[in-house]
Formats: structure tokens, C-alpha cells, sequence
């Protein structure tokens, strides 16, 4: 993720945000972490941001709009449809997996419990997202 866009994170557990924060600076993630605690929030600020996020993270489990009403809506409107979304959840059921890359995610990783495998998981991320070309 070396380019100069904000990483949007829509979690709502403050410890696993701060989680996913500790490990992306930890792997070296130069980018700024933008965060908010649900898809209502995220949906705003998207519409507020002077620079679009190069990734989004996204939790499924939330409350107000859950990860997957937020991402029908992201992934139907041409502003947003091409950002790069992965899910990071607890959620290791079908159903969440079927639906999400219904809507063209980029990825779907259950959290892993264990600190260093999920720093791992990031690391993995972000070098996939390093030597993948986006659109501008």
C-alpha cells in the first residue's frame, strides 16, 4: 500500500481497531488510518474525503449498518465501486463469505486470535496490495 491514500478502517470494537492499527505500523504501513466504527460513518466520511481510501477494511458485524449493507451501497455507486475492499471479521460463515464477494471483495480473512498471525495476515495484504496496479 505504498502510495500516499488513506486506508479506511469501518470497525466498531475499539480493541480490534486499535489492533489493526498497532500491526499495520508495525509492518510499516506508511499510509494514514482513517477510521470509523460502522458502514453509516464510513459512508460519510467517504463522501467527505478529499483523497479516496487505496483500501478499505471492513468489519462486518456492526451496528447501525452492518459491513455488508455498506458494501451494497459502495459497490453500486461508480464513485466508490473500485476501491479495493477487504473483509476482516470473526465471521467464518458461508453465508458472509457468499454474500460479501457478491459484491466484488477483495478478500475475506477471519480475524485470527493469535496477535501474530493476524500482524501476519496484514503483512500478506499489504504486499499483495503493493504489487497490484490500480486505476488511477
Amino acid at each position: 500500500m505504498n502510495n500516499n491514500k488513506p486506508i479506511l478502517l469501518v470497525e466498531d470494537d475499539l480493541i480490534d481497531s486499535m489492533t489493526v492499527k498497532r500491526a499495520l505500523k508495525e509492518i510499516k504501513i506508511a499510509n494514514e488510518i482513517v477510521t470509523t466504527e460502522n458502514g453509516e460513518h464510513a459512508l460519510e466520511m467517504l463522501s467527505n474525503m478529499e483523497m479516496l481510501p487505496c483500501i478499505i477494511l471492513l468489519d462486518l458485524n456492526m451496528p447501525k449498518m452492518s459491513g455488508l449493507e455498506f458494501l451494497a451501497i459502495i459497490k453500486n455507486d461508480s464513485r466508490y465501486k473500485m476501491i479495493p475492499v477487504i473483509i476482516l471479521t470473526t465471521s467464518k460463515q458461508e453465508k458472509d463469505k457468499i454474500e460479501s464477494y457478491k459484491h466484488s471483495i477483495a478478500g475475506y480473512i477471519a480475524k485470527p486470535v493469535d496477535y501474530m498471525q493476524f500482524v501476519e495476515a496484514l503483512r500478506v495484504i499489504n504486499l499483495y496490495w503493493t504489487l497490484s496496479e490500480l486505476p488511477s
